[in-house]
């Protein structure tokens, strides 16, 4: 059999991801805390939020505060298998959730990986997704040491568009049948990809 390209492990990696914090755009993105109150429930609300509902298909619901805590401790065990890492939006100096950006699905061999984010109702209007997508982009490739970030989104989901495009993330193409339909695991739906490059010049964010 002819292979086009390297077999990998997508997870293979020796080592723990840094939980790192990032300042910069205004604002301050850390590492999601589980046993925080405050955490567990702005996760909660991010999952529950309608708008978040349209667009994405949790594979596992959460609808509830042990869900959400159970979700926010996966993340953390991602992190330790070196296989994503999640970071907490927050407004600089404060601290209170704004939203969530993701370095997900992590392939150390061929130095890829997928970008996610969302951003909570009261904080939209202000490119909150935008800062964040930024300066997460630039600690992934620089921190990470990564060669391409690629963001998904469903067809259709004109502001995450909008949010790739101002971040240095052109249009690639359309991926058939790539996404959960709303709400269900029995149906998909059109995915628009977007990717960026270590080499692409750095994007001006407002």
């Amino acid at each position: 059999m002819l292979l086009n390209g390297p077999m990998t492990d997508p997870y293979e990696s020796s080592d723990a991801l840094p939980l790192s914090e990032i300042h910069g755009h205004g604002l301050w993105l850390r590492p999601w805390d589980a046993d925080s109150e405050e955490d567990v429930r702005a996760w909660l609300r991010g999952y529950a939020d309608p708008e978040f509902q349209r667009w994405n298909t949790p594979l596992k619901p959460i609808g509830t505060r042990a869900d959400a805590q159970q979700s926010l401790r996966a993340r953390v065990r991602a992190a330790e298998e070196a296989a994503g890492t999640s970071f907490c939006v927050t407004e600089a100096g404060k601290g209170v959730p704004l939203g969530h950006v993701g370095i997900n699905d992590i392939d150390h061999v061929m130095r890829v990986a997928r970008v996610g984010y969302w951003v909570l109702p009261e904080a939209r209007g202000r490119r909150v997704a935008t800062r964040a997508l930024a300066l997460a982009s630039r600690w992934a490739f620089g921190e990470l040491g990564l060669h391409r970030l690629e963001l998904g989104h469903a067809l259709g989901h004109e502001a995450s568009c909008r949010v790739a495009e101002r971040c240095g993330y052109p249009y690639e193409g359309t991926l058939r049948g790539a996404m959960f339909e709303t709400g269900r695991l029995d149906a998909f739906r059109d995915t628009h990809l977007h990717a960026r490059l270590a080499t692409d010049p750095e994007p001006a964010v407002p």
